[in-house]
């Protein structure tokens, strides 16, 4: 089985009526509850937890972490990033999603400024599948269809990514690479673009899949973490 912890700041839901009428059990809760529904052992955490609920031992004990947050950035502790970054490139998986393209874990790991375009104006967003053989896009078709999602546009500050799934289009003529794959390490990341907390993308049984299928391919593979530092020579070195 694997496990699954999904962060979220947690502080839209907490100050703003218009999220908490979308999201009552928080963006995380959705997220846990679609996750739980499959097969997966789920666990939240949120930034006012100690350690941020990232404990070295729930760290330890997760195989892919999500990642959502917004307005809150700046409060995550460095330390904290650097044991995400460690878990990734021992291994976990990680799943960016929205606005976690400004965390300081996904900048920290892609090393960019990861920065982009975006606009409100609560118009439709059409995510094209472009690499309809991956198994992120398994069982979800050509496209995906949100009636209202925050417009995000290129150029979006990352490094080429490993794996182009989705592209998005918006009405005000904007596209976006808006579904990305990564390799650090040992580790697999995946950024998907939807997720606006005033919207219901999270409620979108296609958005829902991406995710699953996301945290399937993320999750760890039975590799031996390489070893680093000196290394005593595996066959006789004459002098």
């Amino acid at each position: 089985m694997i496990h699954v912890t999904v962060w979220n700041e947690f502080r839209h839901e907490k100050t703003d009526e218009t999220v908490q009428a979308m999201y009552p059990e928080g963006i995380h809760g959705q997220i846990a509850a679609f996750l739980q529904a499959d097969d997966f052992q789920v666990r939240t955490a949120t930034l006012d937890e100690p350690e941020h609920g990232l404990t070295n031992e729930v760290l330890a004990d997760t195989d892919v972490l999500v990642w959502w947050g917004h307005m809150a950035h700046d409060e995550v502790q460095d330390e904290i990033v650097q044991r995400v970054q460690q878990r990734v490139l021992e291994g976990m998986g990680l799943i960016v999603l929205h606005s976690g393209h400004f965390s300081k874990v996904f900048k920290k790991l892609m090393g960019t400024s990861c920065d982009l375009k975006w606009r409100v104006d609560d118009q439709h967003c059409r995510i094209w599948n472009i690499n309809p053989s991956h198994p992120i896009v398994e069982g979800v078709g050509e496209f995906i269809e949100l009636e209202k999602e925050e417009m995000y546009g290129e150029h979006f500050d990352i490094p080429t990514p490993d794996e182009l799934i989705f592209v998005s289009w918006f009405p005000g003529g904007e596209v976006f690479r808006s579904g990305c794959t990564f390799r650090r390490g040992n580790g697999k990341i995946f950024y998907f673009q939807p997720g606006h907390e005033t919207f219901p993308s999270y409620y979108n049984e296609k958005v829902q899949k991406v995710i699953k299928n996301a945290a399937r391919w993320c999750a760890p593979t039975e590799n031996t973490y390489p070893t680093y530092g000196h290394y005593q020579a595996n066959e006789e070195v004459g002098k």
